[in-house]
């Protein structure tokens, strides 16, 4: 986590000299520019445009996350990766390719549930096979047949659907979801998923930053104003693998707990302070583990897959080469 820094506790943030300064009850904190990427904000910080010329100057990206642990927005340094000949061909394949691209993200998204169910079905669950079956079977014809957009996103509700309802085979009881419920999320799983979701989205703005693609134009979701839909689209695919693989890990080890993790009331359930900073460590391991890449013959983190799907999608503008997100099996 060297290159990310969180801020968890409410407080002001401030440029000193050539460094930061985070300042929380009386007591300065100061920490060195040097290799800081990102800042997330994950409680109330006061800062001033001095501090954030200094952290556009440095290239820094700053997310900003609300009292329930959603994404509110990023301030990230003017674009210095600017292309108008990918840009003019962005929008053309939004015209012209959206549907295959769109699919392919679907695709991609099934074939990662059916790995992290899969390996609960090797270790006796048998209940699960009902979705691995239905997403070799059903699931792909559906794909295969729909023809416009809203079809699609309603095949991907439904194999997410299909998903949740099946966690009942492998959380505890007191971590088991009755429905997906987001603003604000109404119990510990549904706390978690949008916490992680959240993470994962900011992480995939933060990459596409790096890259030549416009974040505003997207595929699968609709382009709109007010949010960076690029990133919803090339963060799906990693959900399964990253935000639900690490919320299995942290409830199945009784790492987290419903009784010591959780702020609760009458119509909200968020992760307090402790439950964060778990989950935060959890998440980044995961996000920075690596594997061998049997195709390109190399180990790579499952951040760099994101990047790697980032120029996969740009082959697929500018060469017309297929795109295929990562899938799970690519690291066996």
């Amino acid at each position: 986590m060297g290159s990310t820094k969180y801020l968890m506790s409410m407080g002001e943030l401030s440029r000193k000299d050539n460094s930061l300064c985070f300042r929380k009850n009386n007591k300065n904190t100061y920490i060195p520019i040097e290799n800081v990427k990102e800042i997330y904000c994950l409680s109330e910080i006061s800062l001033n445009t001095k501090l954030l010329d200094f952290i556009s100057h440095n290239n820094i990206v700053m997310h900003f996350f609300n009292y329930y642990g959603g994404y509110s927005g990023t301030f990230y340094p003017k674009e210095d990766l600017v292309s108008g000949r990918l840009l003019v061909k962005q929008v053309k394949a939004y015209e012209n390719k959206r549907m295959d691209i769109a699919r392919a993200i679907v695709l991609g998204i099934g074939e990662n549930i059916h790995e992290v169910m899969y390996h609960y079905y090797k270790h006796d669950v048998n209940e699960v096979k009902e979705l691995l079956d239905w997403i070799k079977t059903e699931f792909k014809s559906k794909l295969e047949n729909v023809q416009d957009i809203k079809s699609l996103m309603q095949v991907e509700g439904e194999v997410w659907q299909r998903f949740y309802s099946n966690f009942k085979y492998i959380l505890p009881e007191n971590f088991i979801m009755n429905k997906r419920v987001k603003r604000p999320p109404d119990n510990p799983i549904n706390a978690m998923i949008s916490f992680g979701n959240s993470m994962l989205y900011s992480k995939t703005v933060s990459v596409i930053y790096n890259t030549h693609l416009d974040q505003k134009i997207s595929f699968l979701h609709e382009p709109s104003e007010g949010r960076f839909s690029l990133s919803l689209d090339l963060s799906e695919v990693f959900k399964p693998i990253i935000t639900f693989k690490t919320i299995f890990e942290l409830v199945n080890r009784k790492k987290i707990q419903v009784s010591k993790h959780f702020d609760k009331n009458l119509n909200y359930c968020i992760l307090n302070e402790a439950g964060k900073r778990i989950f935060i460590e959890a998440f980044e391991g995961r996000l920075e583990s690596i594997f061998d890449h049997p195709r390109l013959k190399r180990k790579i983190s499952y951040k760099t897959a994101i990047k790697l799907d980032c120029y996969k999608l740009i082959k697929n503008i500018l060469e017309e080469k297929e795109f295929k997100p990562f899938r799970l099996k690519e690291k066996i």
